[in-house]
């Protein structure tokens, strides 16, 4: 691939361990300074210099945005804070904004625990887990169980593991998964019907599965098939359905098959073309056959990757794969791209592979890319918000 370069940078006023999220032509991200922002994603409105630099287009202040990462529905964005509230605005910033620069209100808020979980939302309805050791469901639209001037919301239902849940939920199959500080994975029915009931109503899990030390990891969920690492330095692979491989009433899963790294993984595992992607705190990325077959033997089964690649700093940040490419921050400053079906730079038995191509930001990288549009966005612990692309297209 050709080398990528700046295509524009935003200021923030801390650090930008926040990921990104895209979407119609906006990219909003948190930040340490404590608010959400709102960057035009071409680079253009509020943009300007050489090398170009952007203001947002709007900003939305809270007393403590981290961690969690925004995610946007239907002309709405939601995100956390550890300022024990949950916030929902609107993503074209005009109800209940105003100013110059444009500052934004909420257009609802729900008081739960610090939230460092990033939301997720499906058919109407957003997850979020909490520092109260909750996973929370609220109504997406903020209509059901909302009330009052300035509107806050209560839940559709929770439900509680044992430790804090700073992973954030994913769903698929009307299942939500989470993992959680307890070590153990959690899911739930995402309707919050079967093995839910009182009022207000509490969920318990359809099943769970012990992976030993605490699961900061997000789940990714793909071909029906769990995937999520923890602290006890693997990847794990479950079936999401709950059949293969669990028993009993409650009802626990053990693995399809576990994969070791060399550190805890507190990266969140990506899925692509048969292959999983993570990283590791040993300062690796590493990719395995998702379906649990190349590389993999035994009874229980593990897995050895398919290849690695070396970094120079923990590698917390969670890939991000397009147009065959795998990108993924790392504790060293820099931002990496590698052959996601680990061929070119590739070499070796036990196969690894050196970056097709690096950039080197003024801290650390927390913050996992996101590519939209032929364009590569990504945080970073120096204050900035960065958009990359090719040169010639820079150039037009």
């Amino acid at each position: 691939m050709a080398s990528l370069v700046p295509r524009f940078t935003a200021v923030a006023g801390s650090n930008v361990d926040s990921s990104p999220a895209i979407v119609k032509g906006v990219a909003y991200v948190g930040s340490d300074d404590h608010n959400l922002y709102a960057f035009d994603a071409a680079g253009k409105t509020n943009c300007s210099g050489t090398p170009t630099t952007c203001a947002p287009l709007w900003s939305a202040p809270s007393k403590r945005f981290d961690f969690s990462s925004p995610a946007v529905s239907n002309g709405v964005v939601y995100v956390g804070s550890n300022d024990g509230n949950f916030y929902a605005y609107d993503a074209a910033g005009r109800t209940n904004c105003s100013g110059t620069p444009k500052i934004c209100a909420p257009l609802w808020t729900a008081t739960i625990g610090g939230v460092e979980s990033s939301p997720t939302v499906v058919n109407g309805v957003v997850y979020v887990g909490s520092g109260d050791h909750r996973l929370y469901a609220f109504d997406a639209a903020g209509k059901t169980n909302c009330s009052g001037v300035p509107k806050v919301c209560a839940p559709l239902w929770t439900a509680t593991t044992g430790n804090d849940v700073t992973s954030s939920p994913a769903v698929a199959n009307d299942v939500v998964y989470v993992g959680s500080w307890d070590g153990d994975l959690y899911a739930f029915d995402a309707a919050g019907n079967t093995n839910c009931s009182g009022t207000p109503k509490v969920c318990a899990p359809l099943w769970t599965a012990s992976l030993g030390s605490v699961v900061f990891s997000s789940p990714a969920v793909a071909r029906g098939v769990v995937y999520v690492g923890s602290w006890n330095d693997d990847l794990y692979a479950f079936d999401a359905a709950g059949n293969t491989n669990c028993s009993g009433t409650p009802k626990v899963c053990a693995p399809l098959w576990t994969a070791p790294t060399g550190g805890p993984v507190s990266s969140s595992p990506a899925v692509a073309n048969g292959v999983v992607y993570v990283g590791s705190d040993d300062h690796k990325l590493y990719a395995f056959a998702a379906m649990g077959t190349t590389n993999c033997s035994g009874m229980p089964k593990t897995c050895a990757p398919l290849w690695t690649a070396t970094t120079g700093g923990l590698v917390t940040s969670s890939p991000a794969v397009a147009n065959g490419v795998v990108y993924v921050g790392s504790y060293d400053h820099k931002l990496y791209a590698f052959d996601a079906m680990g061929t070119t730079n590739c070499s070796g038995t036990p196969k690894v592979c050196t970056a097709l191509w690096t950039f080197t930001t003024g801290a650390r990288l927390l913050s996992s890319p996101a590519v939209a549009n032929g364009l590569v966005y990504v945080g970073s612990s120096d204050y900035n918000f960065y958009a990359f692309g090719l040169p010639s297209e820079a150039a037009g």
